[in-house]
């Protein structure tokens, strides 16, 4: 499935997400390397030093993730910087100006 605004995609599907008992922040893109690092760690019983692949493959998921995420964002304001300039705002004000001001 294909994400609007990410160039990963959705491996895992929702109801495989369902079945894993995936909690709902976080069934992102890597939801699917979730899946059997969680596996993993019942069958450990969550020692920290076992499932260490598992764990470093979803960890730089998520980091890529929110890298882009920021990435995103950072366009979003250059873009919006000359308008901001210019004085002209994307959304209301707040604060109306009154008729004497």
């Amino acid at each position: 499935m294909e994400v609007p605004g990410s160039s990963k995609k959705m491996i895992a599907t929702q109801a495989e997400m369902v079945e894993n008992k995936v909690p709902l922040a976080y069934r992102d893109q890597c939801a699917h390397l979730l899946i059997p690092l969680n596996k993993c760690r019942q069958s450990e019983f969550y020692l920290p030093w076992k499932c260490e692949d598992e764990r470093h493959s979803y960890e730089k998921c998520a980091y890529e993730l929110v890298m882009e995420r920021m990435l995103q964002m950072q366009k979003i304001r250059e873009e919006e910087a000359p308008m901001k300039q210019k004085g002209h705002q994307s959304f209301p004000p707040l604060i109306p100006k009154t008729a004497n001001a």
